[in-house]
């Protein structure tokens, strides 16, 4: 399935990333694009355990998409 999830704070960042880590394709779109791009270098700008991880696994197999 493609989700897009519209922001990428706690809630829509970490509910992206986890969408992703069960197969779906996710695009998260925020208009901070300083995000974005700290997103697309696998920098997470919150804490929530092991979502590094699942982050930079998923986004390497592009199963979670950042835009702005």
């Amino acid at each position: 399935m493609k989700l897009c999830m519209i922001g990428t704070g706690y809630v829509g960042l970490v509910s992206g990333v986890c969408f992703s880590d069960l197969g779906n394709t996710v695009y998260c779109v925020d208009n901070d694009i300083n995000k974005i791009n700290s997103l697309n270098k696998g920098l997470v700008p919150i804490y929530e355990p092991g979502l590094e991880e699942i982050l930079k696994k998923n986004h390497k197999q592009k199963k979670v998409v950042f835009y702005v």
